[in-house]
């Protein structure tokens, strides 16, 4: 009898379990992943857009002289009300050809998020540590390799290549792409980033680089970083005309060739993975034109600032551009939406066929809200 009862009170007693532990679950859900499962309610999306985007016009103050004047349309359009800032460069000679909101792109840096990857998977490569199919032991039962592991920016993937690189390593490959120094040549209000004088002081050295803790990254070093590996290991001086005849005379100046050619195919796997199938899906557009690339995002201790970056390069024979897009403020701000920004500004360009005939630079004006 005294069997039968405990059998019953036990029978009773498990949908309520089932349930309480269910709903535990639910309490511990990150409050984008609830959202993501929820239908919106009626209005809810334009309270979204409102909570994600600090509504200001990122073109005040800007100097529109020089720009290529069809790429800043589609640039100031992509960005549209977000605080932030987009860079655009060509690659095969490091002319910078819009920089909207140049008050954000030319300041002293932003901790670079899981942008800094791309450091340490040359890196690693360069040093012999890994090859791009050689898996690294995650836990007991996983294992990535570095194209899946750029593709989704796994953290401890690059932590463990941080630790096994060293500090001294990690800031010389990251001041041989061109980090702690101005990127541009004489663009005027320009800063420089920073590098760190030692290791994090609270964790390893994994943080680095699978954070970028402790480093301070500008969205033009990150522009000049993305187009040594979209041309094959040319790092460019940035340069920034400013009138017609400094751009009937322009002439490109290479700061150093980087020795990163045998690895740049390896690296250039996982870039489109992130595009493809992982954390910038959303750049996704037309795949003739696809779109490599790497998110980041974090918060930014120094400008109390929640970050979105995506640096990126499309696979083109004729035009090919560097899309940098720098994300700040609101923590709904993240690298997949900066991503989405990229992808909206190759779509647009896409559609008027810039990346598909000859071309003559317009010099109207433009862009300005």
């Amino acid at each position: 009898m005294l069997r039968s009862l405990t059998l019953a009170t036990i029978v009773c007693l498990l949908p309520t379990c089932t349930f309480a532990v269910r709903s535990a679950k639910k309490r511990k859900a990150h409050p984008i992943a609830k959202a993501k499962l929820q239908a919106p309610a009626p209005g809810a999306r334009s309270l979204r857009a409102k909570t994600a985007v600090t509504h200001f016009d990122p073109t005040a103050g800007d100097n529109v002289d020089g720009d290529d004047l069809e790429v800043r349309r589609a640039a100031v359009d992509a960005l549209g009300p977000y605080n932030g800032t987009v860079v655009v460069v060509d690659p095969q000679t490091g002319r910078v050809l819009t920089m909207v909101n140049q008050k954000t792109a030319l300041d002293s840096g932003f901790t670079p998020c899981s942008t800094i990857k791309l450091v340490t998977a040359f890196a690693a490569l360069n040093e012999r540590l890994i090859e791009r199919d050689t898996p690294v032991h995650l836990t007991r039962r996983t294992s990535l390799d570095l194209s899946t592991a750029l593709a989704h920016s796994n953290n401890p993937y690059f932590k463990i290549l941080g630790d096994r690189l060293g500090y001294e390593r990690v800031v010389h490959y990251a001041t041989l792409f061109g980090l702690g120094e101005k990127a541009g040549w004489q663009i005027p209000g320009e800063r420089p980033g920073l590098l760190p004088d030692a290791p994090p002081p609270h964790g390893s050295v994994g943080m680095m680089t699978a954070y970028g803790e402790g480093i301070q990254l500008t969205p033009l070093e990150l522009a000049a970083l993305v187009s040594a590996i979209a041309n094959g290991g040319t790092l460019y001086h940035l340069q920034y005309p400013k009138s017609q005849e400094e751009i009937d005379h322009f002439e490109p100046r290479v700061k150093r060739h980087l020795d990163i050619a045998p690895w740049i195919a390896d690296v250039k796997v996982g870039m489109r993975g992130a595009v493809d199938f992982g954390t910038a899906h959303r750049a996704g557009v037309d795949q003739t034109e696809p779109i490599l690339g790497k998110t980041g995002t974090c918060h930014d201790s120094r400008a109390l600032n929640h970050l979105g970056w995506f640096g990126s390069f499309n696979d083109v024979e004729r035009h090919q551009l560097v899309v940098v897009v720098l994300l700040t403020g609101g923590f709904r701000i993240n690298g997949p939406i900066a991503a989405g920004v990229a992808g909206s500004i190759y779509k647009q360009l896409s559609h008027e066929n810039f990346f598909a005939r000859d071309r003559i630079l317009s010099t109207q004006i433009c862009c300005t809200r």
